[in-house]
């Protein structure tokens, strides 16, 4: 996230959608109200991260992504307001994700009692690239692991000649994202506390392999430049000047991004076989894309276990 500013924002957002769910039950009047002023605050949210998306993390996928989230979060706030009431289940999701992805994101390292307590985000970035330097290593390749502008232990050092050359394990890194949306939705369906433990068993070893697999090839391609094709091209395409940075670009922002987004479709397709109610989220979305409605249980002939 670009600051502070956006931090605070977030967790309002959060909350919001946290106060709405909790209300379902209690308050129908005050659920409306916090839920879709939640989605009006999302929209917000994202509107405010396209510039740090498109222009400075450099993400054409990320910024699309994005720029759509816009116009999506006010128009999913509007069917709600206006009565469609299975939106509450991607409300409670959203809010679901926020609270499992924001201490990552913003909790800083702090002293309890005299101890230092490391930032939450530190130790996942530190283990994830300590993960990621053993696969590096197994495949023949021995960059030196450094400290990096976070000042953690999560930095691969290459050198291209008398080039040093740097790449870093952020929290984007981490599958922390992609873990927290699905751990969201399955939190937010009401079914049998068993089938969501599958679904989750399901879901999260698949994305944290699959994760370090995309990091141990950004890192290889982008360190030992395998990836330096259509150099001018990929630098105008990303409004870059610097040459070494063409691997990087290929390596993630083009294949690794394209890639997950088939992936988590993939995952999406095994934890709805677990977890059919997660097809009434799908069914909104699809609405707000299309504006026709959808029985997906019937059409994909998935039924509905008590177990």
């Amino acid at each position: 996230m670009p600051g502070l500013l956006s931090d605070a924002l977030a967790w309002v957002v959060i909350a919001t959608f946290a106060v709405g769910a909790l209300s379902e039950d209690r308050n129908e009047s005050l659920a409306r109200y916090a839920t879709a002023g939640a989605w009006v605050g999302f929209a917000v949210f994202w509107l405010q991260l396209v510039p740090h998306f498109a222009f400075v993390h450099k993400s054409y996928v990320e910024g699309i992504l994005a720029v759509a989230a816009v116009p999506a979060s006010l128009y999913a706030g509007y069917l709600l307001w206006n009565g469609r009431d299975s939106l509450y289940v991607l409300s409670r999701a959203v809010a679901a994700m926020g609270l499992i992805y924001l201490p990552f994101e913003t909790i800083p390292a702090f002293s309890l009692l005299g101890v230092g307590v490391p930032a939450p985000r530190g130790v996942l970035m530190e283990t994830v690239a300590a993960q990621t330097g053993f696969l590096v290593q197994s495949l023949g390749y021995q960059p030196e692991m450094i400290v990096g502008e976070q000042g953690y232990q999560n930095t691969f050092l290459f050198f291209d000649g008398a080039h040093r050359l740097t790449v870093a394990v952020v929290l984007a890194c981490t599958g922390l994202g992609s873990i927290a949306i699905f751990a969201g939705l399955i939190a937010a369906v009401k079914a049998p506390l068993r089938r969501k433990l599958r679904a989750m068993a399901i879901a999260v070893p698949i994305i944290y392999a699959l994760n370090l697999l995309r990091t141990t090839f950004i890192t290889i391609a982008f360190g030992k430049q395998y990836m330096q094709w259509f150099v001018d091209e990929i630098l105008f395409l990303f409004g870059s000047s610097d040459p070494y940075m063409v691997s990087f670009f290929i390596s993630d922002r083009i294949i690794s991004q394209v890639l997950a987004v088939v992936v988590l479709v993939g995952i999406t397709y095994l934890v709805v076989r677990e977890l059919p109610e997660l097809l009434t989220v799908i069914e909104d979305v699809l609405f707000m894309l299309t504006g026709d409605e959808y029985d997906l249980e019937s059409e994909l002939g998935l039924g509905r276990s008590g177990a």
